[in-house]
Parts: C-alpha cells; structure tokens; sequence
C-alpha cells in the first residue's frame, strides 16, 4: 500500500509547539495550498491543510518557519477519531509531515525577525568567501560553458568508443 503525500503551501499562522507528557516535541500547522485551476471568477482558491510533525523535526519547525512561510512537506494521510467532552466522536484527518523543506530565503519573507535576517547575511557572506576562494583556485582550469560547468578539452582519439 502506499500513502505518500507532498505539499507545497504557505504557513497560515506560525507552528503551534507543544512537549507530550513524556517530553516528545509536537508542532501542528495549517497549509494553505492553492489549486491548479480558477474558479468561475477567474481567482485561485486554496485548501486548508492540517498538518501535525514529531520530534526534533517539530521543533526545527517552529524555530524557523512563520506564518506566511512558503514550505514543502512530504508525509502520509492519517485519520484518527476521539471522543470531546460532549460525548460526541470526532473523526480527524491530517497530514503526518516526516520532512519539510524551507522554499524560501529568510530575506524574502518580511515577517522575519533581524536575528534570522543577520544569520541569513553571515551565511551569504560565508558563500561569497568560498566562492571567491574557489575561483582563485580555478584560474588554470577551462572557462565555463553556458551551464555554468567547466569544460574538459578531450582529444577524440582518447575515447574509447
């Protein structure tokens, strides 16, 4: 059987974490995924996913992601059911997220705070520096093509085929 889901949404308000009784970190969080056709007005609409991640992967989560945050997750569909204080049986279904990924830079999403945006530009500046570093160890080896990859003169009595 498979049970395979990947979504791809933004957060519409920042993760809810809370510990279980035996200190396992849970987060619950809402995407909100737009369909792939308009409506007969010709505006987009969404669905409202409940989602639910575990662990330390929970918490990564709400350390990171805000409301509005543009996030891929993959996980399985599960249903559960219980009983609320009127009695009544409550069926629920959710979105169990094993991964998630951050699709956006932290610049890019104004709703964060200056501490995100400051880690944000050290890691940019750290890039720039390897970068830089690699391209002097590169002087001697063949431009670029188009792609961006080197290209290797090979002489074609070398091939083998």
């Amino acid at each position: 059987m498979i049970n395979n889901v990947v979504l791809v949404g933004r957060l519409t308000k920042d993760p809810d974490l809370k510990y279980t009784g035996n200190g396992q970190a849970v987060a619950t969080f809402t995407l909100a995924v737009n369909r792939n056709f308009t409506n007969q007005s010709g505006e987009r609409e969404a669905d409202f996913i409940n989602c639910v991640i575990w662990r330390k992967p929970a918490e990564t989560l709400a350390n990171y992601a805000r409301k509005g945050t543009l996030l891929g997750v993959t996980g399985r569909i599960q249903t559960r059911n219980y009983e609320n204080q009127q009695g009544q049986r409550v069926y629920v279904t959710e979105v169990v997220a094993e991964n998630f990924q951050l699709l956006e830079s932290k610049n890019s999403n104004s709703s964060q705070n200056t501490r995100d945006t400051d880690v944000s530009n050290n890691q940019t500046n750290n890039y720039t520096r390897n970068n830089q570093n690699a391209s002097q160890m590169n002087l001697g080896v063949n431009p670029m093509n188009e792609f961006g990859a080197t290209t290797i003169d090979i002489n074609d009595d070398s091939l083998p085929f």
